[in-house]
């Protein structure tokens, strides 16, 4: 048991001993995540990992991001156990993007007040999120600051580093008109696009709103926008594994569509996307009608139902379209590869 205690430093907003016991609720859910690898535990000032064997050039990836103002309507639903399979998901997911597997997560917590339960509901999504990712949680900062956050205001960002084959790294070089384009469904608005949303649907104002059942949608508003991020990290490690050729992987986040695939694109080529070959989800069409938004900025904002997007061979199409099904993914045939000057052409 730690022997810190400051009452100077608790009276001026800081409590230590939350801390210590935050810490203690926690790790039992963080050794949880550990994978051959994982060296030590949590209390060290570092977080230690020795790379796996089998590797002649192996090349490290790492992504960092946070939740962003998604956090929000955890504050205001009160539900902090889903935000951070957001945080890991937007970190493996991008480096998926360069064909590497995620091997451990860190992440970061600051909040006005350390409220020990909270803290632990917030790191039992994350620990969900690393499981779906099949990464190691081995380290982390919580970070008590009176006077910069509100008491029950926090901030959640994390970081991600994956290992990949130098030889097996994913470009687009290969990239080639006729290729096909796979798109992966999300799971609603992942971690994006969240300052437009509560601007749309006013919640900042008026949120009670979260809390109202929608015909149309099916649930609360809430329950829909809290949804967490899809996490494709080993539904792409398996079409790698099973050896089909990816010309491009495109994460879709903020900025959508016309951001985010010119990304993976090969100059000279244009990504055609067929909007009709997959249905709009709802909450998309209720976004767009309610803030009277343009098709065109809801596809620059919002993932619009698409999570990720691939671009294989023509041949290697119908494979890996069954291989992403057997995944437990809803996919679909979202477009082409042509060539042209736009990266990107939205349809």
């Amino acid at each position: 048991m730690s022997i810190s205690k400051s009452d100077s430093y608790a009276a001026a907003g800081v409590d230590v001993t939350a801390g210590y016991e935050s810490t203690n609720l926690i790790k039992p859910m963080v050794e949880s995540t550990y994978i051959p690898g994982v060296i030590g535990t949590l209390g060290g000032f570092g977080g230690c990992f020795e790379l796996p064997g089998g590797y002649s050039e192996p090349v490290m990836v790492s992504g960092t991001d946070g939740v962003g103002t998604k956090l929000k309507l955890a504050y205001l639903m009160d539900r902090h156990d889903t935000v951070g399979v957001d945080c890991v998901a937007m970190c493996v997911n991008d480096i998926i993007c360069g064909g590497a597997k995620p091997l451990f997560f860190l992440d970061y917590m600051a909040m006005g007040k350390n409220v020990p339960e909270r803290t632990a509901e917030i790191v039992k999504g994350v620990v969900e999120g690393c499981k779906q990712a099949g990464c190691a949680l081995i380290g982390g900062e919580t970070a008590e600051m009176p006077g910069l956050y509100a008491e029950d205001e926090y901030d959640l960002a994390g970081y991600s580093t994956g290992i990949v084959e130098k030889s097996r790294m994913l470009d687009n070089s290969d990239m080639a008109e006729g290729d096909v384009l796979i798109g992966l469904a999300s799971s609603g608005c992942h971690s994006n696009g969240f300052s437009l949303i509560r601007k749309v649907f006013n919640i900042d104002r008026d949120p009670d709103v979260l809390n109202r059942y929608s015909d149309r949608l099916g649930k609360s508003l809430g329950e829909v926008l809290i949804t967490p991020t899809r996490i494709y990290v080993k539904s792409v490690l398996r079409l790698l594994d099973e050896g089909l050729s990816i010309h491009g992987i495109s994460h879709i986040t903020g900025g959508g569509f016309y951001e985010n695939v010119p990304r993976m694109m090969k100059e000279g080529l244009t990504a055609e996307i067929d909007t009709s070959s997959y249905e709009l989800p709802e909450i998309f069409k209720l976004l767009s009608e309610v803030g009277e938004i343009p098709m065109r900025d809801m596809y620059n904002t919002f993932n619009m139902g698409i999570g990720m997007v691939l671009a294989l061979p023509a041949d290697d199409a119908e494979k890996a379209l069954k291989l992403l099904r057997e995944e437990g993914e809803t996919v679909c045939r979202l477009g082409i590869i042509t060539t042209g000057e736009d990266a990107v052409m939205v349809k």
